[in-house]
């Protein structure tokens, strides 16, 4: 009797790292997850531990493997936090510094400085679809480089090899003998151009980084190499992703027009645009999704800074709920939010906005306010801030949208979920399996190792746990988009008091 295949996924977040053993129905069989430390060296600043990064996911692996034979498994895939930046000494393997987090704020003045010159602005903006900000990867290799006594020699003596984390983790797997990305994570670093689909020497030379370092870029479903570790050795890898790309592809938004939205510490949407590449005038970021061969995917991107984050807020900061499920609870005890509206700025506004100087505050507070109230104002400014992003893409694509799917640890809470549709006016459809980002990684690993003949098998598999329907009226969703939309345009607050 045959063995069972079964796809190992290695879904490498920003705090910690699941592995999941993914069959052939497309479910998950085992799964293992390990949390890694967060060093916050200097205000704004924010690094890993390349190799606890690597220790956690070994581990990992180790545990989901632990009932199965090496034998049983067809292929590997990975899926990563994007832009977080690590340089490494090839020959040794060992990193020359931290792994700089994609939410590291280290390079704002380098990218202020850029972004004063408008040819640059638009040559960037042309070339990769992105902004000039610290979240991408390119201004924090030239960091690296510059403030490591050497690195940059040695980089251009070929020395040294940048990557992000999936190229780290490809890197370990293949014990140093394969320097691969994908074009998903590529797009992410500012140095990519999405149309030629490779490395852009103009973009090399503005950012001040060496091609030297750079790694090969391939399809996100392609062979990247076998594994040449122990508990792995001999096993193709075959499916590479930047995380938001790999949860559109795990909720089989595989046809232009289909749209996901992640809900996690933030909130990233992705809506897929198909072979047609669309320049936001709406504050949006244009991507590369997974493809399957050497054809492009192009995808609108709008991210959402605080989401679950503003729970763990209620939870931890202001202490007036025990955990994340009591929400839920709290905002059902109230028939609304007697005119309380939280907008949630802790970080500033992202995507449309981008203002980074915003901070979260409350309006409408009475003497009548309760905690039930804010609970709720809260959960709805995570619906609020999604309906502006999906608004933006509305006016790129002149194409309504008709259906959201959703994933992450937030769509759990059926009073978010509701009133995210109510206040989109569509339906929004709520996978079995939540864990999308991890199954993503998996189908590109297994359609590639032909353990799926046919992409269309997933859809037979997929399973949709519930159906959110809008429920509210139309003229008072407006009001309540408008009430929201004027308490951002209050914003305007200066924290040093200056």
């Amino acid at each position: 009797m045959l063995s069972p295949l079964y796809i190992l996924s290695i879904d490498q977040g920003t705090t910690g790292t699941m592995v999941l053993l993914v069959d052939m129905h497309g479910n998950i069989v085992t799964h293992s997850y390990k949390e890694f430390s967060q060093h916050y060296p200097e205000p704004g600043w924010v690094e890993h531990d390349p190799e606890e990064i690597w220790n956690t996911t070994h581990n990992a692996i180790v545990e989901v493997l632990d009932k199965f034979e090496k034998s049983s498994i067809a292929a590997i895939g990975i899926t990563n936090q994007r832009e977080t930046t690590v340089v490494w000494d090839r020959e040794t393997g060992e990193p020359i510094y931290p792994a700089i987090v994609w939410q590291c704020r280290r390079t704002a003045d380098r990218c202020v400085y850029l972004n004063k010159r408008d040819y640059i602005v638009t040559a960037v903006k042309t070339k990769t679809g992105l902004l000039i900000d610290p979240y991408f990867s390119a201004t924090k290799i030239a960091w690296i480089l510059n403030n490591v006594q050497g690195a940059r020699d040695r980089a251009k003596r070929g020395e040294l090899a940048f990557g992000t984390i999936d190229t780290w983790l490809l890197w370990k797997l293949t014990n140093g003998t394969v320097h691969k990305t994908d074009y998903t994570n590529a797009s992410r670093t500012l140095l990519f151009n999405i149309d030629t689909f490779s490395w852009d020497e103009s973009l090399l030379d503005i950012f001040d980084v060496p091609k030297t370092v750079l790694p090969e870029v391939c399809p996100s479903a392609s062979l990247f190499g076998q594994a040449e570790i122990p508990i792995l050795d001999g096993i193709p890898i075959t499916g590479i992703a930047g995380d938001q790309q790999s949860a559109l592809f795990g909720q089989l938004c595989w046809e232009p027009g289909m749209a996901k939205n992640t809900y996690g510490t933030g909130c990233f949407l992705m809506l897929n645009t198909g072979s047609v590449r669309v320049n936001s005038e709406s504050g949006l970021l244009t991507t590369l999704a997974c493809s399957l061969n050497d054809e492009p995917v192009y995808a609108l991107e709008g991210s959402v800074f605080i989401a679950g984050a503003a729970v763990q807020w209620l939870r931890d900061g202001l202490q007036i709920v025990d955990s994340a499920d009591e929400t839920e609870l709290f905002a059902n005890r109230v028939k609304d939010t007697a005119g309380v509206v939280v907008v949630p700025a802790f970080t500033g506004l992202g995507a449309p906005h981008w203002n980074f100087d915003a901070r979260g505050a409350i309006f409408g507070l009475t003497l009548g306010t309760n905690r039930e109230h804010i609970v709720r104002a809260t959960l709805e400014s995570i619906a609020y801030q999604t309906a502006d992003v999906l608004a933006a893409m509305k006016s790129d694509t002149d194409q309504p949208l008709i259906e959201l799917r959703v994933d992450g640890g937030a769509v759990a809470n059926n009073y978010l979920m509701q009133f995210q549709s109510d206040i989109l006016g569509i339906v929004v459809e709520r996978p079995m399996q939540i864990e999308t980002t991890g199954l993503g990684a998996a189908y590109l690993a297994g359609i590639t190792a032909e353990v799926w003949e046919d992409v269309n098998e997933l859809k037979i598999h997929r399973e949709v746990d519930r159906v959110f329907t809008p429920q509210m009226a139309a003229f008072l969703r407006e009001v309540r988009l408008k009430q929201w939309r004027d308490a951002v345009k209050r914003l305007n607050w200066d924290a040093d008091g200056v």
